[in-house]
């Protein structure tokens, strides 16, 4: 992957899991849970939410390594579900907002590169456009993975009755092995891709990106 373009990938990543981070804390204060303002992880402001790992380090690293892939991540933003109001309802939809977060970011961006295209603007824009879309798609749909601590567990075990306990307590046992299969033994390929994929050409109304 050429160097620029790595780059531009990393920065366009961090700053939607950024966003991603910030509407979990949002929506845990709209809830009743300040914990997140308190901490001051209630900014769109990147320097509080970066991660020395997940922030720098693992994207410089796969630039530099060129496997042709770059993943990031943010500082989780912390909350504390006793203090929502919704006792019921309030750890799925803190968890959701994230994902929903990056997905209305790919709507947003998608529904401009079809005014573009409409317009037969710059193809350089379109394509600097469909980076945001590709990118929150994979933020959102790799979160909404039912995999611990991925946030579509959270959601799953929302859902879950509970004579599947023994379930939930298997998967927040071996989350870690789990999310690490998932991702070397070619799940993104096979499962999320496909999805991805499909996402992007109905956000964008093109699939020359991918």
């Amino acid at each position: 992957m050429e160097f620029t373009i790595a780059i531009f990938f990393v920065i366009i990543l961090l700053f939607s899991a950024v966003i991603h981070e910030f509407a979990h804390g949002w929506m845990a204060n709209y809830l009743g849970d300040p914990t997140a303002k308190f901490m001051g992880r209630l900014t769109l402001n990147p320097i509080p939410h970066i991660d020395l790992i997940g922030s720098i380090l693992v994207p410089l690293f796969l630039i530099f390594s060129s496997v042709g892939f770059i993943f990031a991540w943010a500082k989780p933003v912390p909350y504390n579900p006793h203090n929502l109001r919704d006792k019921k309802n309030g750890e799925m939809l803190v968890a959701l907002a994230g994902p929903l977060s990056n997905l209305i970011i790919a709507l947003i961006f998608g529904a401009i590169i079809r005014i573009m295209m409409f317009q037969n603007i710059d193809s350089t824009m379109i394509l600097f456009f469909s980076f945001i879309v590709y990118l929150n798609l994979i933020l959102a749909l790799f979160n909404l993975m039912p995999i611990p601590p991925l946030d579509g567990s959270k959601i799953l075990f929302h859902f879950l009755p509970y004579s599947m306990q023994g379930t939930k307590e298997f998967l927040e046992k071996n989350g870690m092995i789990l999310l690490l299969a998932f991702i070397f033994l070619g799940g993104f390929s096979f499962i999320l891709w496909p999805i991805l994929e499909l996402l992007f050409v109905l956000f964008t109304g093109s699939s020359g990106f991918l």
